[in-house]
C-alpha cells in the first residue's frame, strides 16, 4: 500500500481516522542513528508503526523496530508527541490519517540489520550525513528533537 504525506498543505484531504503509532530514535555507541528507507513513500524515516490492541506502547516500539530493522532495542525515554492536525497521511485505500505518533529514544541491545516488507533499506547513519537523505519534514522534526540531548521535556505538538 502506498501513501502520500501532506504537511501543512491547504490542499490536503480531510482526515477520516487516527491511529496511535510510534517511532524510535535509536542510536548506537558510535552515535549513529538507525533509519529505514520506507517502501510506502520512498522516504527515509525512523523505524516505527501502529499500536496494536493488547500491547503496551513500549512493546509497540520494541516490536516495530525489530520487525522493520532486525535490531532489538531497549527504551530510554519519550522524546516527543506528534499530533499536528495539519499532517495527514493519505493511503491508496481511501484512509486519510491524522498524525498521532509518540517518539521514543532507545538504544540497541542486539540483532542484525535486515529489511522487511516496510523497509527496502536499513542503515546506521551519522547525524552529519542526514542531509544526504530524503526525509519528510515531520520526520526530520522528530529526529531533531530525538537527537537533542539538552531537551529535558518531551516535545508536544
Amino acid at each position: 500500500m502506498s501513501r502520500i504525506d501532506y504537511f501543512r498543505d491547504p490542499n490536503a484531504p480531510k482526515a477520516n481516522s487516527v491511529v496511535p503509532s510510534v517511532t524510535a530514535v535509536v542510536r548506537d555507541d558510535a552515535g549513529r542513528l538507525l533509519l529505514i528507507h520506507k517502501t510506502d513513500n520512498n522516504l527515509w524515516a525512523l523505524p516505527g508503526g501502529g499500536h496494536d490492541i493488547g500491547e503496551r506502547i513500549g512493546e509497540t516500539v520494541v516490536r516495530e523496530v525489530l520487525e522493520e530493522t532486525g535490531i532489538t532495542v531497549e527504551i530510554d525515554s519519550v522524546s516527543g508527541l506528534y499530533t499536528d492536525p495539519q499532517h495527514v497521511l493519505a493511503y491508496d485505500d481511501g484512509e486519510v490519517r491524522q498524525q498521532f505518533s509518540i517518539c521514543f529514544r532507545a538504544h540497541p541491545t542486539g540483532g542484525t540489520l535486515r529489511t522487511s516488507s516496510e523497509s527496502k533499506e536499513v542503515r546506521w547513519v551519522y547525524p552529519a550525513d542526514l542531509d544526504d537523505l530524503d526525509i519528510h519534514p515531520s520526520m526530520r522534526l522528530r529526529i531533531t528533537h530525538g537527537l537533542d540531548e539538552t531537551r529535558q521535556e518531551p516535545y508536544i505538538g
